[in-house]
């Protein structure tokens, strides 16, 4: 495991942000972190890279414990965090470089890995432009950039296209796509649900400072699916129509708009085929069929009655 984490507390005062969470990373997975403002997702993560300090709890980063070994384990982590850190006086290439030199690099060795993470980032033509002429999204990527300078092995990117254009942030979801294919192992945290689907391999859900669901995207859509929905299209709707759905095997129920139909089902019925017999037999013609299943966002808002861009005071 590149990450373990048990028993993690951190108070505020009276306010109980990490509430005794536990979990691990694999190495070589995207783990995504998700939870409405206010859950503590920023707060464990800045207490597992040691920026705060911990009220209880065991951290392991690559097999060391962070209390022991806190300046080796973050020689070799990369952070992009939710707030922009760079120098906008300072050229891209002079921000990359300035974050390089605090990793000890030097030399040839530092104009090759500046060099390399301003083309990964799709910033090498803007290198010597000054960073405060950059738009929103290119400082986000340049972010990136400083970020990965010393190669880390293990990423954290909190929330990094958080009010970017669509072009960055397809180039910032397709540049974390090949940081894990080229091995990276990333934490990422972000408010948008698409994003979390693409990306991650293995998912944790918190919520009031508890992580209350982990698993893969499959996993957390099986964990609340109870029912099937199936939304059917018709030429037209005769009376019959619903009688002989509501008859069909495990149909909880069914409803008319117009002319679609919305049939509920048990989970794992199995039964479209049958549906669409009683529907032609009814003589009605379909002219679009839709079997809706549990998406990332579904799964959030049932666990926690809240969707995942909910405006909560942050912690």
């Amino acid at each position: 495991m590149i990450l373990e984490v048990k028993n993690l507390i951190k108070r505020y005062g009276e306010t109980l942000a990490v509430d005794n969470i536990s979990f691990s990373v694999r190495e070589g997975e995207i783990f995504g972190l998700l939870g409405p403002n206010g859950a503590g997702k920023t707060t464990a993560i800045n207490t597992i890279i040691g920026i705060n300090t911990a009220d209880k709890g065991d951290i392991t980063i690559f097999g060391k414990d962070m209390k022991k070994s806190a300046s080796e384990i973050k020689s070799d982590i990369g952070i992009v965090p939710q707030d922009i850190a760079i120098y906008p006086d300072l050229t891209a290439y002079e921000n990359v470089e300035f974050f390089g030199r605090l990793y000890d690099l030097k030399g040839a060795l530092l104009k090759e890995r500046v060099e390399e993470v301003l083309k990964f980032t799709g910033l090498i033509e803007r290198r010597k432009q000054q960073a405060r002429k950059f738009s929103g999204g290119m400082k986000r990527r340049l972010n990136i950039a400083c970020a990965l300078v010393h190669n880390p092995k293990l990423i954290i990117m909190d929330e990094p296209t958080v009010g970017i254009d669509p072009q960055s942030r397809n180039h910032i979801l397709e540049s974390v796509k090949k940081m894990r294919k080229d091995g990276s192992t990333i934490i990422y945290t972000s408010h948008y649900m698409e994003e979390v689907e693409e990306l991650c391999t293995d998912i944790a859900i918190m919520d009031h400072g508890k992580i209350i669901a982990r698993g893969s995207k499959e996993e957390l859509k099986a964990f609340v699916a109870v029912e099937e929905r199936t939304v059917i299209e018709l030429d037209a709707i005769n009376y019959t129509v619903a009688e002989r759905i509501k008859k069909v095997e495990n149909v909880v129920d069914c409803s008319i708009a117009g002319n679609t139909i919305t049939i509920i089902s048990k989970k794992g019925s199995n039964n479209l085929s049958d549906l669409i017999q009683s529907i032609l037999s009814s003589d009605s013609q379909i002219i679009s069929l839709a079997s809706e299943k549990p998406d990332l966002e579904t799964v959030f808002l049932t666990l926690t009655g809240r969707t995942l861009r909910d405006e909560v005071a942050a912690v």
